[in-house]
């Protein structure tokens, strides 16, 4: 497996915002371009977002504070799962994101690196400004 990926970002935005962005399909669809997403709002509940290409489950979810994922993207081989957490605290009146994604395919890096980037925090950042 690759080394983790480390990533901090701030959000103009409350940590109450982010959280909800990232926990609610309707949110997260809205942020992410409008593909299919479904998440269960519980420790333990199943997601799917950008239509099934990406899938898991809540591991642990702390309102406004906290996100862990078992998180897998489709084309990975079977039973493969990483592991994301978002943590998010105020800083002001935005929000400062701290990401740390471990446990992916070691060819998964480039991918990854630059699509949290483009595909969670840019359009993130947008959708709450």
């Amino acid at each position: 497996m690759s080394k983790p990926i480390h990533q901090e970002v701030v959000i103009q935005a409350s940590p109450k915002q982010v959280y909800k962005a990232l926990t609610d399909a309707k949110e997260f669809s809205a942020f992410t371009g409008g593909a299919p997403a479904t998440i269960e709002r519980d420790a333990g509940g199943a997601f799917s977002c950008f239509g099934g290409m990406v899938v898991g489950r809540n591991v642990e979810l702390v309102p406004d504070r906290r996100v862990v994922q078992a998180w897998r993207a489709g084309n990975w081989p079977e039973g493969v799962y990483s592991i994301v957490r978002f943590e998010l605290s105020a800083q002001g009146s935005a929000t400062k994101l701290v990401f740390d994604h471990d446990g992916f395919p070691d060819d998964q890096r480039p991918h990854l690196e630059g699509g949290w980037q483009a595909m969670y925090w840019g359009p993130l950042s947008k959708h709450l400004a």
